[in-house]
């Protein structure tokens, strides 16, 4: 695991938010294991073998739709069954990262800023969108726990 940093942008205001031990500490102690949390802030469906599972058609065909990406290209993309995200798992989640980087900055700068709380954490992600904080949430998480050992070290 390795500390990560990302920012959250609401109403042209950046809130920057770190994923570390620390985080993960407290959401353990909340949800006894970051998997379970992992699962209530996620929103996809998953398979018997742990895939995303596709949504499909009446025909069973699988779904896609059209997106731009990076490049401005119009590229189809899948599209996946999700199910209602937790939003006090959510909640929880944003307001431990974006509390932990107010906590460090107070350290390193010696400054006095005020941690936020969670309806102040509701309040941006209601501003930001759920799909949005969600989205960048799990990205977050997903590469702070990639494991960034080669193999057979």
């Amino acid at each position: 695991m390795k500390e990560k940093e990302t920012i959250f942008t609401v109403n042209g205001k950046e809130y920057k938010a770190i994923f570390n031990l620390n985080v993960m500490q407290s959401i353990q102690i909340e949800y006894e294991t970051f998997e379970k949390w992992g699962q209530l802030t996620d929103g996809f469906v998953y398979d018997e073998n742990g895939e995303r599972k596709l949504k499909l058609d009446d025909k069973g065909k699988p779904i896609t739709r059209k997106e731009v990406d990076a490049n401005g290209n119009e590229v189809e993309v899948d599209v996946y069954e999700t199910r209602e995200i937790d939003i006090k798992a959510l909640i929880f989640g944003i307001k431990e990262m974006i509390n932990e980087a107010i906590d460090i900055d107070n350290e390193i700068n010696q400054l006095n800023q005020p941690l936020l709380t969670e309806k102040q954490v509701g309040r941006l992600i209601t501003a930001m969108g759920i799909e949005t904080a969600t989205s960048k949430l799990n990205e977050t998480v997903i590469e702070s726990t990639k494991d960034d050992t080669p193999k057979n070290e």
